[in-house]
């Protein structure tokens, strides 16, 4: 009796073999050869379900997205009930901050497909900014429920302060994978800067 192929098990096989060359070489080492042996399976395999590089280079981006997606709605059920937005914000923050092996490792592959992009503007044009245009989007709705609330000041830009909340976290994020500063050091950091937007209750 032959076997039932489950093709979803196979695409996840074969895309987290290249996030796991992505978080520990780079994803300059992630020929489909690369991947088919980090998967353990066949190059003719990865290319039947992977016609081209790219194609499997986004399919892997979209699952390191849904990755990180859970581990913010884990952070946010974490966060207390009912969330408060400043609990929100900074629970959402706090999850991108790499201060466990998760969270590193999320860090270090999503650093290692900004390296790819940066030789390939036209992938980033594509597919790029999905993922920071929903987090800003979060945090300005967030900032603006807050301002309703009195919690932070109403002349506060919530555009202009969600993106630069975000570029925060991402250079707190680099200064953590860099050795610079440690987990804890850099949530010490944005706890500082959210106690200046939020006013205490």
């Amino acid at each position: 009796m032959t076997a039932r192929v489950d093709h979803e098990e196979r695409r996840r096989q074969i895309a987290e073999a290249l996030l796991r060359i992505a978080d520990t070489q780079g994803l300059q080492s992630a020929s489909m050869r690369a991947v088919a042996t980090e998967a353990g399976v066949s190059l003719r395999l990865v290319q039947y379900y992977f016609t081209t590089k790219e194609a499997l280079l986004l399919d892997a981006l979209a699952r390191l997205g849904a990755q990180l997606q859970a581990r913010m709605g884990e952070w946010i059920s974490a966060a207390g009930s009912p969330p408060t937005p400043r609990s929100l914000v900074t629970a959402v923050l706090s999850s991108i901050l790499p201060t466990d092996p998760e969270s590193r490792r999320i860090t270090r592959t999503y650093a290692a497909y900004y390296t790819l992009v940066l030789s390939d503007p036209a992938l980033v044009e594509k597919h790029g900014t999905a993922q920071p245009d929903l987090l800003e989007a979060f945090l300005a709705k967030q900032i603006r429920a807050a301002q309703q609330a009195g919690e932070v000041d109403s002349d506060k830009d919530p555009q202009m302060t969600a993106a630069g909340l975000a570029a925060m976290v991402n250079g707190l994020g680099s200064s953590v994978l860099g050795h610079q500063r440690t987990g804890d050091s850099a949530m010490a950091i944005l706890n500082h800067h959210l106690d200046q937007l939020f006013r205490s209750p």
